[in-house]
């Protein structure tokens, strides 16, 4: 398919509606965040999805993508800190397939900074890395008092 970024009428209002469907299948926010983050090339900044640049050509799926992170990443920020820990224990349990949040290695947890869109300001940029800092934060406490390690110490 050509790279025509106007498309038709029907063509651009049927490809955010196929792009929602994709991503109403991914049942949370940042889950929906982790996967958009993942389309898109760290080495071009270019996003890539196959499907959505065979249907509509690579400059208006990239469009669509690129607006979707930003769409997302602004309604995971605009979620109070309450409603983004259970977002996140859900998207955790989710990819931990059911497993809990205290069996995760965190050192492997991907680089959450890399889930911010390219277009997204330095305020916005601090005010997620400093949410997700203390929701890990917090759910490591939880689930370390919830499980403890065997291995440790008693308390004194």
């Amino acid at each position: 398919m050509d790279e025509d970024t106007t498309g038709s009428k029907t063509e651009r209002s049927v490809g955010p509606e196929i792009w929602r469907n994709t991503l109403s299948h991914i049942p949370t926010l940042f889950g929906r965040l982790a996967y958009i983050a993942s389309l898109r090339d760290p080495h071009t900044g270019r996003y890539h999805h196959y499907g959505m640049e065979r249907l509509f050509g690579n400059e208006a799926a990239e469009l669509m993508l690129r607006q979707s992170h930003s769409e997302i990443f602004s309604r995971w920020l605009n979620c109070g800190l309450e409603e983004q820990k259970h977002d996140l224990e859900d998207y955790l349990s989710d990819t931990l397939a059911g497993g809990r949040p205290a069996e995760m290695n965190w050192s492997r947890f991907p680089d959450y900074l890399t889930f911010v869109p390219p277009e997204a300001g330095e305020v916005e940029r601090r005010l997620y890395a400093s949410d997700l800092e203390i929701l890990l934060e917090i759910l490591k406490v939880e689930d370390g008092a919830a499980s403890p390690d065997p291995d440790a110490s008693p308390p004194r």
